[in-house]
């Protein structure tokens, strides 16, 4: 008998994104009725360290573990498809996908497909640190042909303090502060941008952004649902 598809969701990493992301993928499923919806398992591990900061500071292995044992808990737990919301864990995807039997959604790799097939040749990251640093979207962009841009300093120290002075502290975020990211996006030369942090994903759910701008969270929520076998939502 065939296993029923069921979603594991390794979250945690910024409680509120994880919330954001299960309701886009309930927004973005076909369904009618409670019946239609896709099962899923969320663990949100709240106790996962900092990944921007175990990233930089070369001190990984114990985040590792972390993340290893929560994916290992949601295999057992029958899940038969994987989805990290957070974009700095992905450093560690790969090797998570080598130590267990259940497909992991690469939403870097994903979002990286997705602005290809639009005909995207030089996409803006807007992350933490610790991804751009680890060049996580720029290894994806190039292998699809396209030339990631990382933000100026200046423009980075913005990005930052929207995510960590307040996303997670709880507020909306600052919109003088994101016009500002913005103009240096587009005078970069850019032809779109990724929103690869999930307190970005946040910042979009209270701000309305136009498509320049793609949410690299949601591209992993139409993902699972397509994964799952389940109907995307067509409006």
């Amino acid at each position: 008998m065939k296993q029923e598809a069921k979603l594991g969701v390794l979250g945690g990493m910024g409680p509120q994104a994880t919330q954001v992301f299960y309701q886009l993928v309930l927004d973005r499923t076909d369904a009618v009725r409670d019946q239609d919806h896709l099962p899923a398992v969320i663990l949100s591990d709240t106790g996962i360290p900092d990944r921007t900061a175990a990233i930089l500071s070369g001190e990984t292995e114990g985040l590792y573990q972390r993340l290893l044992e929560d994916a290992r808990t949601l295999e057992r737990c029958g899940c038969t498809v994987l989805a990290i919301p957070c974009n700095t864990s992905h450093y560690f995807a790969d090797r998570l996908q080598g130590e267990i039997g259940v497909p992991i959604i690469h939403m870097l790799r994903e979002t990286a497909a997705a602005l290809a097939a639009q005909g995207k040749k030089r996409p803006g990251i807007l992350g933490t640190d610790g991804t751009i640093r680890a060049g996580l979207y720029q290894k994806e962009c190039a292998a699809v042909g396209m030339e990631a841009v990382a933000p100026d300093p200046a423009t980075q120290k913005l990005v930052m303090s929207i995510i960590y002075d307040e996303i997670k502290q709880g507020e909306t975020g600052s919109r003088d502060k994101f016009a500002k990211i913005d103009r240096a996006v587009r005078q970069a030369g850019c032809d779109c941008a990724i929103l690869a942090c999930t307190e970005l994903s946040v910042f979009a759910a209270y701000h309305a952004l136009p498509p320049f701008y793609l949410d690299a969270m949601l591209v992993l929520a139409e993902r699972a649902v397509e994964r799952c076998g389940y109907p995307l939502r067509a409006i």
